[in-house]
């Protein structure tokens, strides 16, 4: 009996960060010959081209993670990590993703090859560096917190100084609460508290309310 073998589905991602200076087919036949030389059949090819890396939105990388979230892919693979992605979190993430979707990750240039036990566990040395660093980000963060607080610094956003007479004033021509928190550059929310005091208690434990503004 015989069995026939479907080879695996690969999509190709590279990206260049400008059109001018840099050219995508270097990254591109490099993938085509490593996917040639595993026996794999290449069903789509995305290429961002004048896209930064450090950019959160790509749009052929938005399309590729899309075909993989439908199905039809079995491999994903780059020339190098940073090609694909923007942070050691960033490619943590989506290889999870790809991996919740049957997906194997391949960047050729860094020995990540999570279609392999090698390349899997290569991968998992990369998740314990990233979530490391962001424990350390985190450690640093609240010691410099502490320490600020030691010195007396104030944190937190810097207090907004208001102009209540303005306010009443704006009020009273009949602008509205949004307008002149626009023409104030404050939030609406500050406007309407001061317009619209929270009542205090008084020692016979009666409410007064401040005058409602017309």
């Amino acid at each position: 009996m015989t069995f026939s073998t479907k080879p695996k589905r690969v999509a190709i991602y590279a990206r260049v960060s400008t059109a001018r200076d840099q050219n995508p087919e270097m990254q591109v036949h490099a993938l085509r010959v490593l996917a040639e030389q595993r026996g794999w059949e290449v069903v789509a090819q995305y290429v961002d081209v004048g896209v930064s890396g450090s950019k959160d939105k790509r749009p052929e990388l938005d399309r590729l993670m899309r075909h993989v979230h439908k199905g039809g892919i079995d491999v994903v693979i780059c020339w190098r990590f940073d090609r694909f992605a923007r942070s050691v979190r960033h490619l943590v993430l989506a290889l999870d993703e790809f991996r919740g979707c049957g997906v194997d990750f391949v960047s050729m240039e860094d020995s990540i090859d999570t279609s392999t036990p090698a390349g899997r566990f290569v991968f998992h040395i990369v998740a314990a560096v990233a979530e490391l660093e962001r424990e350390l980000i985190r450690e640093r963060t609240r010691c410099g917190v502490a320490a600020a607080r030691r010195r007396g610094a104030r944190l937190g956003r810097p207090r907004v100084r208001v102009d209540l007479d303005r306010v009443v004033e704006l009020r009273g021509t009949g602008k509205s609460v949004r307008d002149i928190a626009h023409a104030l550059k404050l939030g609406i929310g500050t406007v309407h508290r001061l317009l619209h005091p929270v009542p205090e208690s008084s020692d016979c434990g009666s409410l007064t309310t401040a005058p409602a503004m017309a």
